[in-house]
């Protein structure tokens, strides 16, 4: 992973281009209100002049209450005219007006020497976004998960695979409809092919279109970046991969089970699912072990944790990738 400094650089870059951009566009728009209404030009000019006409009455002695007010008062009368003019023009009101990612910094980053909290967010963006670098969201919408593959007659115990699938289905969609960072969190349980990366990574893709900050990764190769982090060498050690993890809107671990076990990965699996437990921030694991298999390889005090507090949702039919070949 990127160092803290590197993302630092990457998010200032981001925002002087977010705000060069802006600067730009507002650029353009003069040039063309300019052509199309003269009157604009010279109604900036003139509230230059005036500025400049505050300032040197200020340097004279004059009262600089009086000064600021007459200021303000002129500035809104011509906003207000130049606000008529482009409207009577087929203009937006705030045409000639910067439009800034962020209104409250116009980009920059800060705020009267503060971070600002666009910034903020921006790196945890970044930090989500190196995170979940290998999550192939555009290929796996609601729309895309087709229940032809699962079978409308029952099996010898009795289910019928579409019908529990539509369940399935219609369940993740209202959990994505409705998401909050205190939602309730899933496991999906079921043999390979059925359908759980799918779905979670449809439920993700609806949750980042809503603002939210998503987390998805094979167990793998999340605790393999946990376990980087954890053993670097001193001075480049960092736990930005670990917060990221433990406060994000929602993580997705999918293919729990099929990691290289160590005493690390179980304590990390641990760490995670409590802590964000105690958090209130739900979680979506997705594996092919049972319940039995579940305790055996992770222990009675991970299990109970995750069967006693997620929702709990299986997955029927025959393997669809190999159907689809």
């Amino acid at each position: 992973m990127k160092t803290t400094i590197q993302r630092l650089r990457q998010a200032e870059r981001t925002l002087e281009q977010r705000r060069r951009t802006a600067e730009q566009t507002l650029e353009q728009h003069r040039k063309i209100a300019y052509e199309k209404i003269p009157k604009l030009a010279k109604l900036e000019r003139e509230l230059a002049q005036t500025g400049s006409t505050v300032v040197n009455a200020l340097w004279a002695g004059e009262n600089a209450a009086s000064c600021l007010a007459a200021l303000e008062q002129q500035n809104t009368a011509a906003q207000a005219e130049q606000a008529k003019l482009l409207t009577q023009h087929g203009f937006a009101p705030d045409y000639l007006k910067p439009q800034y990612t962020c209104g409250d910094c116009r980009d920059t980053g800060f705020v009267r020497g503060l971070r600002c909290g666009c910034f903020t967010k921006l790196l945890q963006v970044l930090a989500y976004q190196e995170l979940s670098m290998d999550t192939p969201l555009e290929q796996c919408t609601f729309d895309s998960f087709s229940l032809d593959y699962y079978a409308n007659t029952p099996t010898v115990a009795g289910v019928i695979p579409r019908k529990m699938m539509q369940g399935v289905l219609d369940y993740c969609k209202q959990y994505a409809a409705h998401f909050t960072p205190r939602a309730k969190s899933m496991l999906f349980l079921g043999p390979t092919g059925l359908g759980k990366t799918h779905l979670s990574l449809a439920i993700a893709r609806e949750i980042i279109e809503q603002g939210h900050t998503v987390i998805y990764g094979a167990a793998q190769n999340l605790l393999s970046r946990l376990e980087r982090e954890h053993f670097a060498r001193y001075g480049q050690q960092s736990d930005d991969a670990q917060r990221a993890l433990l406060n994000c809107d929602l993580l997705i671990i999918d293919d729990l089970g099929t990691e290289f076990s160590t005493s690390f990965t179980q304590s990390c699996i641990y760490n995670i699912v409590n802590t964000r437990l105690m958090s209130g921030l739900p979680v979506i694991i997705n594996t092919n072990l049972n319940d039995a298999q579940l305790e055996e390889k992770y222990g009675e005090r991970v299990t109970s944790r995750i069967i006693g507090n997620y929702a709990v949702l299986r997955f029927f039919g025959n393997d669809v990738r190999q159907q689809k070949k």
